[in-house]
């Protein structure tokens, strides 16, 4: 016996469940209620499927219970609190069993849901149109009968795998099954062969199931596309019995070509065409053959099938019957004087014509009767027929020869044969039959090879003697050859360069050869109908380039002719002018171009003065791969040109000056040059060589020179110099300096007002000059200790006495005079002092004097020189020893000028010493 089913083990698992519960809480029934319940109370089932329901209860004696459900049960098993039931074939898209037991005098219930599914096992895309038109819309429709619920379900209509609209049921009723999706959709070129299909999804996976899905199987859409126009035929109009004319149909615009279907007949007889296709464009081509059994009108017919519709042309085509007429010669060879009938005739409907003459009706014959001569050999009769057809008159012809039995006779007395490669002889006789002609030289030299393939040259010209020949006889003949050849020209008949000279006379002859004999013309190259003709008197302007030209029927040759007229020496003003000025290092020489050909040589010589026999350099005449000889120096004066050719010479007088360009240097114009502040004012002293005489300008950065009387300081600075004349520019720069005599601007004593005894003070002196002056100092009577710097502008004294107070003098000297300032020294202090000062001071006063009396008896002032000046005057000697350290006579006010005295050289060390002597 079986075990139980998956479905009652679960259910009965549940019941024990519950008992269990049950009998946990027996000691709490009087505390917690009642209950039934049902599992599992929500299920999904798939149609047709089974399930098993436990019904239970934790009421500790139910009186009874139970299942409420319409679906169809197959088992039932019971226990004492729960029932488990299998309910089988469950179709019923919704149910609510219900569980229920009695307990206590109450009923409990408990309800469950039962909902079943369908898998989309059939998908169904309905039929599609046999042919679409392109831009018109077609129905795509899906259906899938019975699947769901449908709430769960999906549709998506596919072209490929491209989707074309999705839908979903979401929404609809539980109780809802199967679905239908309908879309409009634009057919396109490109759907053409496309697969359309529809998928189906059911989507159970929120309720603990799957995802089944299915698609229906693919369609396939074709689409067309036919132009409105009808097609295009083209066929002839007439169309003889017998023949063959192509005809074809054309129609543009169709898609798919590839599908068309093209049908092509005349009357009842299909034509069977090839089809050639040009992407969207169809050609249809046949043979039409017409038969007897078809002629009259007939219709060509085009019809052009595509998706269901075609486009169809007609067009007439007329077939007829035109035989070709009937010529005969009533004897196709005849001898002379006998007798010819010619006919002419064609079919029933035709009219004939023979050498111009008409038939009376159509359908009869026309005949021409005539004596045969020599001149009727090998004339051509033509018999004409037409037929209308239609209204277009149609025209067929024939024609025959009458050829004549006749003796060989030469045709021609002569021959002209052009030279040139390969080509077949040939000598022509008239006779019939045709004669054999056989040709040698008249001399017995060589034969002439007729009908073969041979050169002509001229060796061939000459007589010959013919021979022609057939079965009526033979004749003999002399014929002259001529073999003509374009023209030639050579160097010996037309010589390349041609040489004339100037008034001798001449004429351009240009021999060509050539057969017949050329023409020769020789044109001036450049200029249209200049042409040198018959004797001409040379000129050169005769001279130049001509373009000679041979001309016969057989050709032209061409050739360019350099024809050179030569003449004497010839001196032009503008290439050899009279009056030469040269310039001094401008490197140009005396250009002297002489006309002349050939080129004249030139030669130039000193006439008179100082220019006797000197030759004058010349420019070599144009380009020259040497350099010239360029001379630094040209005697000027007069020269005596002289050109020679082998034509004769010239002479001409060269009148050559000199001249140079503006020159400064040192000599004549100084770069540095000194003024002297209050002088007169005067020009730069600056000059210029130079032929013409040179003009300067002179400038102080741009500023023209200034016009005044007297020279000061602000003239000095640079200046620059130009020299100008006609051939060309020098320039200098000269500095200037201005001097000026020394003024003192500056005495200053430090510190100022006087200074105690024992105290240090200092004397400043600052001096204007240039050049620069020499300080000097005159010092109170007796003062000692005196020291000075370096350049002598500053005095000091470290611990002051009586004997520095005073009057002291500072003087500045240079060149140009002397300038002196005095300034007064105060040295005060307490009456004891200067008591005791004065005291010890005239002690000191007397010994210095001793010691200096001394000094100067027996050095005579080393450092320097001893000068007495004005001593009678002043009683005063000074020993200098510095730079420009004049000594001069009394001083005058303060601040006031000084003759100048005496310069002395300056000492090594720059120092002064002033010693003053006071008279007893």
């Amino acid at each position: 016996m079986p075990g139980p089913s998956p479905g009652l083990r679960r259910a009965l698992l549940g019941l024990w469940a519950a008992l269990g519960l049950g009998l946990f809480g027996l000691s709490a029934v009087s505390q917690e209620p009642f209950w039934a319940d049902l599992q599992p109370r929500v299920a999904f089932v798939e149609r047709g499927g089974s399930l098993w329901l436990n019904c239970s209860t934790n009421c500790p004696r139910p009186e009874r219970g139970g299942l409420e459900t319409s679906l169809r049960r197959n088992g039932t098993q019971r226990g004492l609190r729960w029932l488990a039931r299998q309910l089988v074939d469950i179709r019923e898209p919704e149910t609510q069993p219900v569980c229920f037991f009695r307990c206590a005098r109450r009923t409990l219930q408990a309800r469950g849901l039962i909902r079943t599914f369908q898998r989309p096992d059939r998908v169904e895309l309905m039929q599609l149109p046999p042919w679409q038109p392109v831009g018109e819309n077609f129905t795509l429709s899906c259906r899938v009968p019975g699947a769901g619920p449908r709430a769960s379900l999906t549709l998506t209509l596919l072209r490929g795998a491209q989707e074309l609209i999705r839908r979903s049921f979401a929404g609809e009723p539980p109780r809802a099954r199967g679905a239908v999706l309908t879309a409009t959709v634009l057919a396109r070129r490109e759907d053409h062969g496309a697969n359309f299909s529809c998928r189906a999804e059911l989507d159970l996976r929120p309720h603990g199931l799957g995802l089944f899905e299915n698609s229906s199987a693919p369609r396939e859409l074709r689409t067309f596309s036919l132009s409105p126009d009808s097609p295009r035929l083209t066929t002839p109009r007439f169309l003889e019995v017998g023949s063959e004319r192509p005809v074809s149909c054309t129609l543009d615009r169709l898609f798919p070509a590839t599908e068309a279907r093209v049908y092509l007949a005349l009357g009842d007889q299909n034509l069977s065409p090839d089809v050639t296709l040009d992407g969207d464009a169809l050609v249809a081509t046949a043979t039409a053959t017409a038969s007897a059994e078809q002629e009259g009108a007939r219709q060509l017919v085009c019809n052009v099938t595509l998706g269901g519709e075609n486009r169809e042309t007609r067009e007439n085509v007329t077939i007829y019957s035109f035989p070709a007429p009937l010529l005969t010669l009533s004897e196709p060879s005849i001898s002379e004087g006998h007798m010819v009938t010619v006919t002419c005739a064609a079919g029933a409907q035709a009219l004939v014509t023979l050498e111009g003459v008409a038939a009376a009706a159509p359908g009869q014959p026309v005949q021409l009767q005539l004596n045969a001569t020599e001149n009727d050999d090998r004339r051509s009769f033509f018999c004409n027929a037409t037929l209308d057809v239609d209204g277009e008159t149609l025209i067929k012809n024939r024609s025959a020869e009458l050829r004549l039995v006749i003796t060989p006779r030469p045709l021609y007395w002569s021959w002209t044969w052009p030279e040139g490669p390969e080509q077949t002889l040939r000598c022509e006789a008239r006779g019939n039959p045709e004669p054999s002609v056989h040709c040698a030289r008249s001399d017995g030299g060589a034969v002439l090879a007729l009908g073969l393939l041979g050169p002509v040259t001229r060796a061939l010209s000459g007589t010959y003697r013919c021979k022609a020949a057939n079965d009526q006889g033979e004749v003999v003949k002399d014929v002259t050859l001529t073999v003509e050849y374009a023209p030639a020209l050579d160097s010996v008949g037309c010589p390349e360069r041609i040489t004339w000279v100037e008034g001798t006379e001449a004429s351009l002859v240009c021999v060509a050869h050539g057969v017949p004999p050329p023409d020769v013309s020789c044109e001036r190259s450049g200029e249209l109908g200049v042409f040198l003709e018959g004797l001409l008197l040379v000129a050169p302007e005769h001279a130049g380039t001509y373009r000679c030209e041979a001309t016969n029927a057989r050709g032209s040759a061409a050739k360019n002719v350099i024809i050179t007229v030569e003449y004497g020496p010839r001196f032009e003003e503008p290439n050899c002018p009279s009056n030469w000025t040269w310039v001094e290092g401008s490197g140009r020489l005396f250009s002297c171009e002489v006309d002349g050909k050939p080129q004249p040589s030139v030669e130039c010589v000193g006439s008179g003065g100082a220019t006797e026999g000197v030759l004058l350099p010349l420019a070599p005449p144009g380009p020259s791969p040497r350099v010239p000889s360029i001379p630094s120096d040209l005697a000027p004066g007069t020269y005596i040109c002289n050109a020679t050719n082998r034509h004769g010479s010239a002479a001409k007088t060269v009148i050559v000056s000199a001249e140079s360009p503006p020159e400064m240097d040192e000599s004549t114009c100084p770069s540095h040059q000194t003024w002297l502040e209050g002088a007169e004012a005067a020009a730069l002293a600056c000059a210029a060589r130079g032929r013409p005489s040179p003009g300067v300008h002179c400038s102080r950065e741009g500023t023209p020179w200034p016009e005044q009387q007297r020279v000061s300081r602000e003239d000095a600075g640079t200046y620059h110099c130009v020299a100008t004349n006609a051939h060309g520019t020098d320039s200098r720069t000269v500095t200037v300096g201005v001097e000026y005599r020394p003024v003192v601007a500056e005495l200053a004593a430090s510190p100022p007002g006087g200074v105690r005894p024992g105290g240090n003070f200092t004397l400043t002196c600052r001096a204007e000059a240039w050049p620069p002056a020499q300080i000097s100092w005159r010092a109170p009577p007796g003062a000692l200790n005196i020291g000075l710097s370096s350049n002598n502008s500053t005095l000091s004294v470290a611990g002051a006495m009586g004997s520095h107070g005073g009057e002291y003098e500072c003087a500045a000297t240079n060149a140009h005079g002397r300038h002196a300032r005095r300034i007064t020294v105060r040295v005060a202090g307490p009456w004891l002092w200067v008591a005791v000062g004065g005291a010890a001071g005239g002690a000191a006063l007397l010994a210095a004097g001793a010691g200096l009396a001394f000094y100067v008896q027996s050095t005579a002032c080393k450092k320097g020189e001893y000068n007495v000046q004005e001593a009678e005057s002043s009683g005063e000697a000074v020993c200098l020893n510095g730079a420009g350290g004049g000594a001069g006579g009394a001083a005058g006010a303060e601040g006031g000028p000084e003759a100048a005295g005496g310069a002395a050289e300056s000492p090594t060390e720059g120092e002064v010493f002033a010693i003053q002597l006071t008279s007893a």
